[in-house]
Order: C-alpha cells, then sequence, then structure tokens
C-alpha cells in the first residue's frame, strides 16, 4: 500500500524539526511524521511519501528546497516547486494553490497512491481531484478550523478567510473519512460546518513525537540563568506566541497572584525569536506583549522566556518540570487538541489546560490536572496554587498521567487508521464514485454503539462467586461474539488460565491476554491455541531479560515457579515495598544504565517484570486494533494492582466491588464504573451500566451471594 500526507505549511523535514522557527512550524508536522512513521514501521507492505512544498531560505535550511529526502524506512519526504522560491506562510499560500495542485497531478501520475491523507483544507483542494482521478481512498484531518477560530475574542482574522471557509467546508464534506483527535473535534469544530459529518468522523488520539533526550542539563542551561531561585517548581508553557495560545494571559495572572509567584517560577517556550522579530508579524506583537508584562509586574528572576530553544532542550524541560514538582500549563483560547498535555503527561507532569477544546478530552482520559476557563486569569493561578499546595492531589494527578499515556501511541494510531484504509477492514473507507455513498462507521467515544472489545480478570473477578459465575456464563453465551468479542486478560500462565477457566464453568473466551499481558494466545484453524509471534515482536524491542535478570540477582528476592518465569516476565514474591525497590535498581537509580520495563505489583504478594509494551493494557490495545476496535470501545473488568493498566487504559472500565486496596488511588473519571456487586455479579452490573448488556438488568446485592 502506498499512503501519502500532503501538508503544505510550515517547514516539514526529516527530524529534528526545529517547532516554533516559523508561525506555521507547529504540532501538525509532529502529527504527519509521527503518523507516517508508525504507518510504515507497522506494515512492512506499506510505504509513506510525505508530500510538502519547496522553498528555498537559506536561514530556514537548505534542506526545504530538496526535491526527496529520506526520513525512516520506507518513509520520504517529496516537495512540490512552483516558479516562487521563497518561503510562504500559509496565509500568503492562497495563490500558490493551483500551481500546487498541478504540481500534485503531476507526482500522482508518476507515482499513483492507495490513500491521500490531506491535513488542513489547503492540502485538501490541492489533492482532491487528482485523488478521485486515481482511485484512491481520501482522508482529512483539519488541525485547525477557521470557524472554531472565529470564536475566539482579539483573534484577528486570518487572509483569505473567506476561501479559506470554504475550502474547509468542501473538504469536511467530501472526504472519506475525518481522521481527528477528539470528541471535541467532532462535536463542537467539524459538525458545525455539516451536521451529518460526525457519521464519517474517526476519532484517533495522536502518539508523542518528542526528540530523544535523557538527562536535564539542556534544560538547566536554557532557564536557570534567567532565575534567582532556579531550584523552586517551576509553570512551564509551550507555544507559539499567536493570540490564540493566549501566553500574556498567562504572565499576567502569574504576576497578579502574590501566592503563586512565592511558590513557583514561570518559563515560557514561545518560539525562536529571533527568526519571529525578522518576521514582524503577529508573533513579534506577541512576544513584545509577554516582554512587557515581566517589566510591569517587576517578574524579573521569577519568569524565563529563553529566546531559542532545541527540540533536544523540550523533551528535558518536561522531565526537569516534573523533577521540580511544577506544572504544565496551556491556556490557550481553543485548543483543538492539545499535544503539549499528553507531552507532559509523559513525564508523570500535572497540567492546568483551558476548558475549550480538546484538553477536555485529555484531561477526562488521564485524570492529570484541572481545566479553566482561559479568559479568567484568577482561576488560571488558583487552579496552579492549587494543585501545587495539595500533596496528595499532585500526586494523583501525576500517577494518572503516567497510566494512562498508553492511550497515546502512533503505532496504536496506525493500527486503528489501518483499519479504515484497508479494503474490505470493518470501517473501510472506498474511493467515491458518482453516485456512491461512501461507507465509513464512525468512531464515537461517547456512544456506546458500535463493536466492543472485552477483556476481564480471572482471579476474584469472573471467579469467587458460584452464582456470579453462573449468571455470567448465561450471558456470555447469549451475547455477540462478533459485536462484542471476549478476552480473559490474566497474570496466570495459559495452562493455568484454561484449568480456572474450565473448573469455574465459564466459557473460553475468544482470545487469551496472559502472563500479565506478556502473551496472546488465539486459536489456530486447528482448533489448538497458539501463541501471537507479531505481539512477541512488538514485546521484544528493548527488552533485554538477560540484562534484567543479572541487575535483579543484586537484590535478595524470593523467586515465583519456574512455570511462572516466561519470555517476557520475571516474577517474585514481594509487595508494593518491593516493587519499589525492584524499580528503583531497574531504573538505574544506583548509577547503571535504566532498562526499558515496566515492574506490576499485585495481591500484596507478586511483583512482575515486563517489557516496558507490555501489560495488560497494551495486550488489550495490541488484539482489539487488530479487529478495528478502538481503545475507547475497549471493556476492563479487575480487581487487583495488575489490573490498573487495563482499567486505566480502556476507554471503558469496571472495578468490581471487592477490589483489593491496593487499586484505592485509581482514578475517578467518565467511563470508570465502580460495582456495588463482587465477582462477576460486579461485571455484569458495570456492562448493565455502559448499555452492552440488554439480557441483564441491576439488582440489589444479596448479602452472602459470593460465597
Amino acid at each position: 500500500m502506498h499512503i501519502m500526507h500532503v501538508a503544505l505549511g510550515g517547514c516539514l523535514k526529516a527530524p529534528p524539526v526545529d517547532y516554533g522557527v516559523t508561525q506555521d512550524t507547529g504540532g501538525h508536522i509532529a502529527y504527519v511524521l509521527g503518523a507516517a512513521t508508525a504507518q510504515a514501521r507497522g506494515n512492512p507492505a506499506t510505504r509513506v511519501t510525505i508530500v510538502t512544498r519547496a522553498f528555498d531560505d537559506a536561514t530556514l535550511g537548505a534542506v526545504h528546497a530538496r526535491a526527496v529526502e529520506h526520513v525512516a524506512e520506507r518513509v520520504h519526504v517529496r516537495r512540490l516547486r512552483t516558479d516562487e522560491p521563497r518561503y510562504l506562510t500559509k496565509a500568503a499560500l492562497e495563490a500558490e494553490l493551483p500551481l500546487l495542485r498541478d504540481a500534485f497531478a503531476g507526482m500522482v501520475h508518476e507515482d499513483p497512491p492507495d490513500v491521500v491523507h490531506a491535513h488542513f483544507a489547503d492540502a485538501f483542494f490541492v489533492v482532491v481531484e487528482t485523488a478521485r482521478r486515481a482511485g484512491a481512498r481520501l482522508l482529512y484531518t483539519p488541525h485547525s478550523l477557521s470557524l472554531n477560530k472565529q470564536r475566539c475574542a482579539d483573534v484577528p482574522a486570518e487572509g483569505g478567510a473567506p476561501a479559506r471557509l470554504a475550502r474547509e467546508t468542501r473538504a469536511i464534506r467530501e472526504a472519506d473519512a475525518i481522521v481527528v483527535s477528539s470528541e471535541d473535534e467532532v462535536r463542537h469544530q467539524v459538525e458545525r460546518y455539516d451536521p451529518s459529518a460526525g457519521t464519517r468522523c474517526v476519532v484517533v488520539p495522536p502518539g508523542i513525537s518528542l526528540a530523544d533526550s535523557s538527562g536535564t542539563e539542556l534544560a538547566r542551561a536554557l532557564i536557570d540563568p534567567f532565575l534567582d531561585d532556579p531550584e523552586r517548581p517551576f509553570l512551564l508553557a509551550i507555544a507559539r506566541p499567536v493570540p490564540k495560545k493566549n501566553l500574556p494571559a498567562l504572565v499576567d495572572a502569574y504576576g497578579r497572584s502574590s501566592v503563586l509567584r512565592r511558590r513557583a517560577n514561570l518559563v515560557v517556550v514561545a518560539g525562536q525569536h529571533e527568526r519571529i522579530r525578522a518576521e514582524c508579524d503577529e508573533q513579534t506583537t506577541e512576544l513584545d506583549r509577554l516582554h512587557a508584562l515581566v517589566r510591569e509586574h517587576g517578574l524579573g528572576g521569577r519568569v524565563a522566556l529563553p529566546p531559542g530553544h532545541s527540540p533536544e532542550a523540550v523533551t528535558q524541560l518536561y522531565r526537569l518540570a516534573a523533577r521540580r514538582r511544577g506544572l504544565f500549563v496551556n491556556p490557550a483560547r481553543h485548543e483543538p487538541f492539545g499535544l503539549t498535555l499528553v507531552e507532559a503527561a509523559r513525564f508523570g507532569l500535572p497540567v492546568v489546560a483551558t476548558r475549550h477544546g480538546g484538553p477536555r478530552d485529555i484531561v477526562a482520559t488521564l485524570g492529570h490536572g484541572r481545566l479553566v476557563d482561559p479568559e479568567d486569569g484568577a482561576a488560571i493561578s488558583d487552579a496552579c496554587v492549587a494543585l501545587l499546595g495539595d500533596r496528595a492531589a499532585y500526586v494523583s494527578a501525576s500517577r494518572g498521567a503516567t497510566r494512562g499515556i498508553g492511550h497515546f501511541s502512533w503505532d496504536a494510531w496506525a493500527r486503528s487508521v489501518e483499519c479504515i484504509v484497508q479494503p474490505g477492514g470493518e470501517s473501510s473507507v472506498r474511493a467515491h464514485r458518482p453516485g456512491e455513498v461512501t461507507s465509513v462507521r464512525p468512531y464515537r467515544t461517547g456512544s456506546s454503539r458500535g463493536r466492543h472489545f472485552l477483556a476481564f480478570d480471572i482471579d476474584d473477578t469472573l471467579t469467587g462467586s458460584a452464582h456470579g459465575a453462573e449468571r455470567f456464563r448465561d450471558w456470555i453465551r447469549r451475547r455477540s461474539s462478533e459485536r462484542l468479542p471476549y478476552a480473559v486478560a490474566t497474570g496466570r500462565e495459559l495452562p493455568e488460565a484454561i484449568n480456572v477457566i474450565d473448573a469455574w464453568r465459564l466459557p473460553r473466551p475468544d482470545v487469551w491476554l496472559t502472563s500479565v499481558g506478556s502473551e496472546i494466545w488465539r486459536s489456530s484453524p486447528g482448533g489448538e491455541l497458539v501463541r501471537c509471534e507479531s505481539y512477541a515482536a512488538h514485546l521484544s524491542a528493548g527488552w533485554d531479560r538477560t540484562a534484567v535478570a543479572h541487575r535483579l540477582a543484586t537484590l535478595e528476592l524470593r523467586y515465583q515457579g519456574a512455570e511462572t518465569q516466561r519470555p517476557w516476565k520475571l516474577s517474585v514474591f514481594g509487595d508494593a515495598d518491593d516493587a519499589r525497590r525492584i524499580e528503583a535498581v531497574l531504573a538505574g537509580r544506583d548509577g547503571g544504565a535504566p532498562l526499558d520495563v515496566r515492574v506490576v505489583a499485585s495481591h500484596g504478594r507478586f511483583v512482575d517484570v515486563l517489557p516496558a509494551r507490555g501489560g495488560k493494557a497494551a495486550a488489550i490495545e495490541f488484539e482489539a486494533s487488530r479487529r478495528c476496535i478502538p481503545m475507547a470501545r475497549c471493556v476492563a473488568a479487575g480487581n487487583s494492582g495488575n489490573d490498573v493498566d487495563m482499567l486505566s487504559g480502556c476507554g471503558k472500565a469496571i472495578v468490581v466491588a471487592n477490589a483489593l486496596p491496593e487499586i484505592a488511588g485509581l482514578i475517578d473519571r467518565p467511563g470508570l464504573y465502580r460495582a456495588s456487586a463482587p465477582f462477576a455479579l460486579g461485571v455484569l452490573e458495570g456492562l448493565a451500566a455502559f448499555d452492552l448488556l440488554d439480557a441483564w438488568r441491576r439488582r440489589p446485592t444479596v448479602q452472602g451471594e459470593a460465597a
């Protein structure tokens, strides 16, 4: 399969990308690069071409004039050239679009794609006619829409606004599928153009594309010289200095709050200042406002406004902010998605974010911070003070970030999108033909309609109550296995899992996720269970079992039985304190190199060490994506510590009433249901609450029923 991503604005090149060097060099470039490389990485039969505009500007790099640039295996950038050699902002591209359309037609004639994915409406305008003639399936990602911008006060209208609005309307109406990042984009942005367009929207959260960079030396060198007391916590904001990002409101809120000034410093990373000032546009005005506010409030020594930054320094800034127990703040008037909030979550950094746009979905999913009205400066500062001053709330937010970050993965994005571009897939997008209705099954996170993937723990979740097991057995046999495929997700190895399921006379699942999510087993055509080697290969990346075993040997540990030691799992006896000791030695806190692992404690007596890519949530995501079911439509049920990642990572989760105290810290969020009934009765209760159990009606729990 040949996929073309088309994005015309900004400085799009192979990493590293100098984000913020121009006002259009922002998050959409990280999105395109992350999506393209994941699509090629996930399928050896796929190659990806990233199409952008060529220009010749020595200050931005000679690479942008090159016709072809290698990015990764089976991923290249190809550039469309016209007679205009200068770099142009998106607003200034208007006159070039017909010429770029002709250049794109010539490129497609030489190398036809199967799928064209347009980013922004200007790219859709350039590709739509050629893609239709070529019979390619046509996807569209808006990233940012002008109707939404018009809702934001003090945001100037962009050049060519009527033409842009017309292009956006056409793209939304004619795309085979609209790939967006949040439910908010569907409800409050896309459907403002066409109320029926939601049926063609596919909500797929993006991944993270931060530069690899260990340590914090670059970050310290970047900001510490500006600060009188650099070791204090700091508020971190990273955004282009444009009016919609509302950075002056954050500086003003900080300056007006004496409590916040005493508790924390402020760091605002606002693009590459030298290049911005050379442009003399709205970004220059915003930078001047930021510096004026620092002077007005007398914030010298408390605010860092570094004039430039490298991609590696940005990665380190998130890490340093988390280590100094600070916060990430996004005060945008409206944020279509909010990728920086996900980047912050990767490091366990709590957030205070605008309540307008995608951050609502992100914070609801991760539970890693607070939402505020971006026009209310007091609300911004109060939320920051509250999180910084409440240790329990801060720790809870930080843990929510790290537990739920698996929601945001480019590999998961690629698998989900593959389901809508592969011919014959459940949500297959077909090339439009005159008179033909294009059919796309929407992915709507707020709806219980459509297929779901069920993944339930065994011990004391499905088992523990004979009556509950009987009721569950009756229902699971009646349910549609096509609409509700069912897996067990267990810490047990496969033979033991089979024994327990059979002993309790429970139906065998459609798929087995065993050994704490480090193995997936499916039935072969001959009926025997076969381990999934694709998942095994996925886990093996970065997993050095020998090194892990050697490091564990430095601790006094009692190993579980030989049958529990698996290729992607080492298991010992121990409690939460032992798990913390193991985490410390494997993370290299004694001076050794950190190992890429996940440490899971459960039942107060077991500790398992897995590959970082492993765990029950990872196994669920891998298996569900094969069935074209996103994580938002996965339903987990469990009761112990090795269930936490799937209870946090799945869109819907059921905590049975007999849950162990070790998961008491699980953060309440939309989609998390705490059942009043124990064991399998609690699972059925939760399924009923999610409207997934037509044959079941909740009833009061009978004392002693679990016996």
